[in-house]
């Protein structure tokens, strides 16, 4: 999902109920009381088809479920809702059996019908912005247990897209008699009070202030007591947008765990007995994109058409002293345009900093010292302002004049879908385990103009086709690795670091994840008595 700084925006999510793995020295999970959890701010639609924000993919998770289900690690797949499928010899029929017995949390049960509506609706072309995801569908049939998906081609990524957030299932007879004309105005009705077949049911939500699930006693899997599963009775977030004020409440005992610890704290809380601070394995990167257009939106013209001029920046930029200044060393190098969790990630040289190499090509761009370039930051953003104050110095080694244009994020967004860029500063986080949606977006024209960088390639263009429709795991893994070696080297953008997901928990928190796709996953998480 891409994300612009300030915006919560743009994936998913996929569900991840991974059962904790226990060993001879770990105790059992413990059954009962409430996760207090502060997150920097809250969310905005539980509709898992209508929304574009993290800040809403993250928690779908812990009230709707999927057919399929993204396994440990954010890269295998397994069942969910659907207890086996397959496809035909061709490949174009996908036949899913739902698992019996499994009911919404308010007690009707999950029919074949209830999917059928669900993905339909999520593959509607005029709903949310992931209906694209499923577009080798061409009809979806109900029978029985089983539903069927009938599809235009063969797409080697469609178990993950039913893995994917916008594919939960939902109560079809829930949204039929919701108020509103438009799907639309009744996925905001119905995402006031959500009913899904997940772990937990959202018995209070005070905007702005605080958010309350509670156990869905309902849920078909089990624990590894053989119990319904979750552990909790609930889990309560509470919306606390100042980092020092979450990491204070955590130090007190008022909340059990917190979201986005500034790398700056990092080590801090490592030290902290009480505490257990971790890093998990993101597929967030953090990058700036550049306008490939031979002209601004204000008609002159723009140097950085120039690809040689794009290189000369990526080679002038210290990736390291990036990482070091910013995340505190809890960083590395980006290696492609894609994490390296995720799937089909192959690393390219992603222009390892060479000060000679850079001023060689700057040369033969035809820039000349004095050069002024223009790059846009969201006004506050600390980590946005330092990297952007990083890169000014960096490739004023090269003769480039740097402005920084400071912008509120709504402003930002807008310039941003507007192309009226030359530089900003972006991040994407995956919401899929499958690099298709990233690549559509940041490679292929047609799909967001190349991350509105204007980017075009008809060899990428041709090469992704043949990866949507190529069943071979090793001939899809090839058109990757050729997709990622063209981007790096037309430099789209300028590649920085990824960085993992900072999470401080309570030293007795246990089977609590943070998924490569973002997801909070509570499902497992109990608290050790």
């Amino acid at each position: 999902m891409r994300t612009l700084p300030g915006r919560a925006t743009l994936l998913l999510a996929s569900c991840l109920l991974a059962s904790v793995s226990l060993s001879a020295q770990t105790p059992a999970p413990q059954r009962g009381g409430t996760l207090t959890y502060g997150r920097y701010a809250d969310s905005l639609l539980l509709d898992p088809v209508f929304t574009d924000a993290n800040l809403d993919i993250w928690i779908l998770t812990n009230l709707y479920d999927t057919l399929i289900q993204t396994g440990p690690g954010g890269k295998g797949l397994r069942p969910g809702l659907a207890s086996s499928y397959g496809f035909s010899g061709d490949g174009k029929t996908l036949t899913l059996t739902l698992r019996p017995g499994v009911t919404f949390s308010d007690g009707s049960p999950v029919t074949a019908d209830d999917v059928k509506f669900s993905l339909d609706r999520a593959r509607k072309p005029d709903n949310g912005a992931w209906n694209f995801l499923l577009g080798s569908i061409a009809s979806v049939t109900a029978r029985g247990n089983q539903v069927v998906l009938s599809l235009k081609n063969p797409d080697p990524s469609l178990t993950a897209a039913l893995a994917t957030f916008n594919s939960a299932i939902v109560p079809r007879k829930l949204y039929a008699n919701a108020p509103g004309k438009t799907d639309a105005e009744r996925a905001r009705a119905v995402g006031e009070r959500p009913v899904g077949s997940g772990p937990f049911v959202l018995s209070e939500w005070k905007r702005g202030s605080s958010m309350t699930l509670k156990r869905n006693p309902r849920y078909w899997q089990k624990g590894a007591d053989g119990q319904p599963l979750p552990y909790l009775d609930a889990v309560r977030f509470e919306i606390i947008p100042d980092d020092n004020t979450r990491i204070l409440k955590l130090q007190a005992g008022e909340l059990q765990g917190a979201e986005f610890i500034p790398f700056s704290r990092v080590a801090e809380l490592k030290a902290n007995p009480k505490l257990n601070m971790q890093l998990f394995p993101s597929t967030r990167v953090t990058f700036v994109v550049l306008n490939n257009r031979p002209r601004l939106k204000d008609g002159s013209a723009n140097p950085l058409a120039n690809v040689k001029l794009r290189q000369a920046l990526n080679y002038a930029t210290d990736k390291k002293a990036l990482i070091g200044l910013v995340t505190f060393g809890n960083g590395k190098p980006m290696g492609s345009y894609l994490s390296s969790a995720t799937p089909l990630f192959s690393p390219q040289n992603t222009y390892t900093f060479d000060l000679n190499k850079a001023k060689q090509l700057f040369a033969a761009s035809g820039a000349k010292p004095g050069l002024s370039l223009s790059l846009q930051v969201v006004a506050g953003n600390a980590d946005q302002l330092a990297l952007a104050t990083a890169l000014q110095q960096m490739w004023g080694q090269l003769g480039v004049q740097l402005k920084i244009e400071q912008l509120e994020s709504a402003t930002a967004n807008g310039r941003y879908q507007a192309n009226d860029f030359q530089m900003q500063m972006n991040y994407w986080n995956d919401d899929i385990a499958d690099p298709n949606e990233l690549t559509a977006y940041a490679a292929v024209y047609s799909s967001a103009e190349s991350f509105h960088t204007g980017f075009q390639s008809k060899e990428v263009d041709s090469l992704f086709a043949q990866s949507q429709r190529e069943t071979d795991p090793a001939r899809r893994a090839a058109l990757y690795k050729r997709i990622q070696n063209l981007y790096v080297n037309a430099a789209p953008m300028v590649f920085l670091y990824e960085q993992p997901f900072p999470v401080a928990l309570a030293k007795n928190v246990r089977g609590f994840v943070q998924t490569p796709l973002g997801n909070n996953v509570f499902v497992n998480t109990y608290l050790a008595k």
